[in-house]
């Protein structure tokens, strides 16, 4: 190949990032630091804190370790350059390797720091000390902590990088470096943010995600956020002591036929719209009976097979959400990867539409 050191260097940029933030294909292949070093980690049900005590722990020096790597390799695929005898290499490829070099030794004197007072100086341990009654110690909460994450009733969601797990007494947020603990009695949790996917990349269905501020009255414990599916809304508030306030008004959609109505809706806004003719006035929608009716149902698909759309003549008679929701009632319920591409039958004829034949009537 004419260049391997570009072709080497974008490899690794690849693996690097995939390796970081793990994705499922390199899960499910075990390239994750979890699993190659799953013997020395040990069990996460066993003991929770402990378990990510050491998880984070070489996590930090493995991730620390990456840069040298992409040197090594280099000295592989750019021999050219000399790489392997530093006192030849170009300057910058010196300041990189002094880089490259002390990054892991940085990381191996702060994880040994760490250890020290059988790991009371990790950042875990410290965050749990801030919950320790003054005659007890960090130990003892985290003996709470991992004898409540052994229950088969906790809440737990969220991928490895940003998990989400709620107990009896605690509120825990797991990331790729730290651990963030927070106890229920001392928590103010707030709605801060929503975002409306249209597909999830796991199941091709609409999903909105909820962004969940943790405070605590605790001065010794740092807020932080949790993200969740509004699918899981309700599980997560019945397993909460604490109620949520919504402080930014959002309209959290916790089945999935609400949050397909919000796809179905802007879909249908994008269509061509429909022009009522002067001589004809509009009715309360049928279904409701709550807003004036504002679909006409008009073929513009070109599809002409067998099954395909017929032209509805039905004057506007329902209103975009009444038909939503029909549209919605007429799915296959274990197929929603469907939905968006399916027909139904019109409620009033029968004539067949899909959702490029939904018209607001203007």
């Amino acid at each position: 190949m004419e260049h391997p050191e570009v072709t080497f260097s974008l490899a690794y940029v690849v693996f690097v990032v995939c390796f970081v933030l793990t994705p499922n294909e390199f899960r499910s292949a075990g390239v994750t630091v979890q699993n190659i070093f799953s013997g020395w980690l040990g069990s996460e049900d066993l003991g929770f804190v402990q378990y990510h005590i050491r998880r984070t722990s070489v996590t930090i020096l493995v991730h620390s370790v990456l840069p040298l790597g992409y040197y090594l390799g280099m000295c592989l695929a750019a021999a050219d350059k000399n790489l392997w005898r530093i006192h030849q290499a170009s300057d910058e490829w010196r300041i990189y390797f002094a880089a490259a070099v002390s990054l892991p030794v940085i990381s191996g004197m702060l994880v040994f720091y760490w250890s020290r007072n059988r790991w009371g100086k990790h950042p875990i341990s410290k965050t749990l000390a801030a919950h320790a009654l003054p005659q007890s110690s960090w130990r003892a909460v985290a003996s709470s902590i991992n004898t409540e994450f052994r229950r088969i009733d906790k809440f737990a969601t969220g991928d490895p990088g940003a998990r989400v797990i709620v107990t009896d007494t605690w509120v825990m947020k797991v990331t790729t470096y730290r651990v963030h603990i927070a106890l229920q009695q001392d928590i103010h949790l707030t709605v801060t943010d929503s975002k409306q996917h249209e597909l999830s990349p796991d199941s091709n269905t609409p999903v909105q995600m909820l962004t969940i501020s943790v405070a605590s009255v605790n001065p010794r414990v740092k807020p932080f956020d949790i993200r969740l599916n509004s699918a899981e809304y309700g599980e997560l508030r019945e397993k909460l002591h604490a109620p949520i306030r919504n402080a930014a008004n959002v309209v959290i959609h916790q089945t999935l036929s609400d949050l397909f109505l919000e796809t179905f809706k802007s879909h249908v806004e994008v269509n061509e719209s429909y022009s009522l003719p002067s001589n004809q006035d509009l009715d309360p929608c049928i279904g409701c009976m709550q807003v004036t009716a504002n679909m006409k149902l008009v073929k513009l698909c070109q599809d002409n097979s067998d099954g395909a759309c017929q032209q509805c003549y039905c004057r506007p008679m329902w209103c975009l959400t009444c038909l939503g929701k029909w549209f919605a009632s007429r799915q296959d319920q274990q197929h929603p990867e469907t939905w968006l591409s399916s027909r139904v039958p019109c409620p009033t004829c029968r004539a067949r539409f899909c959702i490029l034949d939904c018209c607001v009537v203007r």
